[in-house]
C-alpha cells in the first residue's frame, strides 16, 4: 500500500483529508500520531518539522506531503480524479474559495476556543475567546446564506469544500451551537453527517470522543 496519513482520529483537518480519501475509494495505511510519544513524534516531524498532522506519505513516489487541501488536490492529481477538484480553473475557483473559508473563518476560530479550554485557569484568554465566537457568528451568517440556496458548499456537486466544512461545522456547533439560530446551515450540517464518507469518520473518531474538552 503506497498510501500512508500520518493522523489523529480527533483532528478535524484529518477528518477532511479522511473524507476526501473516502470518497475516492482510495486503500491507505492510516497511522496514528502520538505527538506524546517520542518515536512517534519524530516520525511525523521526519516529514514535516511544524509537527503538525496529516501528513500524506506516498511511498511510490517517494514524497510526503503536509496541509489539508494540498493532500486533495494531490489525491486528484495522481489518482486521475477530478470530483472533489474540478480540473476547470472557472470551476475549481469557487470550491477553493469555499474550502479557505471553512478552514480560515470556521476552523481556525472553532480551534482557538478549543485550545483555550486546555489552558489552565490562571492563562485563559477571554478576549481571544471572544473575538472567535465573533467570527464565527459571522461565518454561520455566510453559511446560513449560501445553504439556502445550494446544495453543498460550492454548488451542487460535492467537492473539497465540502470535506473542509463537514469537520468545520461539527465541532463549531459543539463550542458555539449553531443549530437553533441558522436552519440552513443546520440543514446543510446535517446533509454533510448523513454523506457516507462523513459518516463513516464520525463513527471512527466516537471511542475518541471522550477527550474533547468540554
Amino acid at each position: 500500500m503506497s498510501l500512508i496519513l500520518y493522523y489523529h482520529p480527533l483532528s478535524s483537518f484529518c477528518w477532511k483529508v479522511l473524507i476526501a480519501l473516502y470518497e475516492y475509494e482510495l486503500p491507505f495505511e492510516p497511522r496514528l500520531v502520538n505527538l506524546g510519544d517520542p518515536a512517534s513524534r519524530a516520525e511525523l516531524e521526519r516529514h514535516w518539522p511544524f509537527n503538525k498532522f496529516p501528513v500524506l506519505e506516498d511511498t511510490a513516489a517517494q514524497r510526503a506531503l503536509p496541509e489539508s487541501s494540498i493532500i486533495i488536490e494531490y489525491l486528484g492529481l495522481s489518482h486521475g480524479k477530478t470530483e472533489l477538484v474540478p480540473r476547470d480553473p472557472e470551476q475549481a475557483l469557487p470550491v477553493r474559495l469555499a474550502d479557505r473559508f471553512y478552514d480560515l473563518q470556521v476552523q481556525v476560530p472553532m480551534q482557538r476556543i478549543v485550545a483555550d479550554r486546555l489552558r489552565p485557569a490562571d492563562r485563559k484568554n477571554p478576549h481571544g475567546v471572544e473575538q472567535a465566537r465573533a467570527t464565527l457568528k459571522i461565518a454561520y451568517g455566510l453559511v446560513e446564506r449560501d445553504a439556502a440556496s445550494r446544495t453543498w458548499a460550492a454548488g451542487e456537486s460535492f467537492s473539497m469544500a465540502d470535506c473542509a466544512a463537514a469537520p468545520a461545522l461539527y465541532y463549531a456547533d459543539r463550542v458555539l451551537p449553531l443549530r437553533s439560530e441558522y436552519p440552513q446551515a443546520a440543514a446543510y450540517l446535517r446533509r454533510l453527517e448523513q454523506r457516507p464518507s462523513f459518516a463513516r469518520v464520525l463513527r471512527e473518531a466516537e471511542p475518541y470522543f471522550s477527550m474533547f474538552p468540554q
